[in-house]
């Protein structure tokens, strides 16, 4: 009798073991621990170095009134919302409305681990994939929302700009024309490295060009349903406002002495200027805005304790919240 072959297995013989899971690098975990802990250390190192201010801003914000702090807290909750519109704007496919916020929700939590809100589009992406959304249709949305968002938000800074005479004001805070040479010469030099690598490394150029013609093919089916059209651009232009006024309602908590435009164009200033800058948690545009609301007339104390405020609300309240939901929607299957 001939032997059996190896690939028929006995019934009661071994079970073959799954294949382990490759465990992550040390270099890899030290990575995300750093990424993780970098919003806190820079953080740490301002309190230290301004101790007299944050002490006196903390003090005012336990002193604040509840009411508008809650107020300021149903605007956070409106910023999700506005979100979700844009999400759902920027792709024809019909999204699970109760799910995509929940998205949402717990995307506000990635964001602290990754600057630039790649953490939300990181969300959004396996989100998209989950509801059989192709990659490159994903990526194409995520890049159709950063734009639209931008648009929207300058826009508004603008017409701000047109209707309150607090941009004197703001004048001042404008760098010099020979200051802003070395930024726009970066910035000339981003734009064209990328040219030229686009041009001439030919594995790149493939499948940027395949991404753009997926993105146009999408805006144009976007745009041709008013509906799309409404969601995009009205929920792009209410979340500065509805960011804003949760600011807004922080500073009246706190007393902080300006009125809604001139605290919406300092909040509106300040993250147009810095809003891409590499730096996780959003400290980058809290010290543009804490830096920009004494510019406009309010004192360094209740300024601090407004954007301090501003910060506790609308991230680190949500922040265990939307943790908890980030995970309850990856142990679902949702993400």
């Amino acid at each position: 009798m001939s032997a059996p072959s190896p690939l028929v297995t006995a019934p009661d013989g071994p079970v073959p073991k799954a294949p382990a899971r490759t465990a992550p690098s040390p270099s890899g975990r030290s990575l995300r621990l750093a990424l993780c802990l970098a919003p806190l250390l820079i953080a740490l190192c301002w309190a230290v170095a301004n101790r007299p201010v944050v002490y006196e801003g903390v003090r005012r914000l336990v002193a604040a009134d509840p009411r508008w702090l809650l107020a300021g807290l149903g605007c956070t909750c409106l910023t999700w919302v506005a979100a979700s519109c844009v999400r759902q704007g920027a792709l024809p496919d019909r999204l699970p409305a109760g799910l995509l916020l929940a998205s949402q929700f717990a995307a506000g939590a990635a964001n602290h681990a990754l600057p630039g809100g790649l953490g939300a589009h990181a969300v959004t992406v396996r989100f998209l994939r989950a509801r059989g959304v192709p990659l490159d249709r994903a990526t194409a949305s995520i890049g159709l929302y950063s734009l639209v968002k931008g648009v929207s938000k300058t826009l508004v800074l603008l017409v701000f700009l047109a209707v309150s005479p607090a941009w004197r004001r703001l004048a001042e805070l404008v760098p010099d024309g020979p200051q802003l040479v070395p930024v726009a010469a970066v910035a000339g030099g981003v734009v064209t490295g990328a040219g030229v690598l686009l041009i001439v490394v030919r594995p790149l150029r493939r499948p940027v060009t395949g991404l753009v013609r997926t993105a146009l093919a999408d805006v144009r089916v976007v745009h041709a349903r008013p509906c799309r059209v409404l969601a995009l651009w009205g929920g792009a232009v209410a979340m500065p406002l509805v960011q804003a006024a949760a600011l807004g309602c922080v500073g009246a908590a706190l007393g902080l002495g300006l009125s809604f435009a001139e605290v919406a164009l300092a909040f509106l200033a300040a993250g147009t200027a810095v809003g891409a800058a590499p730096v996780p948690g959003g400290f980058a545009v809290d010290a543009a805005l804490m830096w920009t609301l004494v510019a406009f007339g309010a004192e360094p104390a209740p300024a601090t304790a407004t954007v301090i405020g501003y910060r506790v609300v609308t991230d680190w309240l949500p922040l265990l919240p939307g943790a908890l939901v980030l995970s309850a929607l990856i142990r679902a299957k949702v993400l």
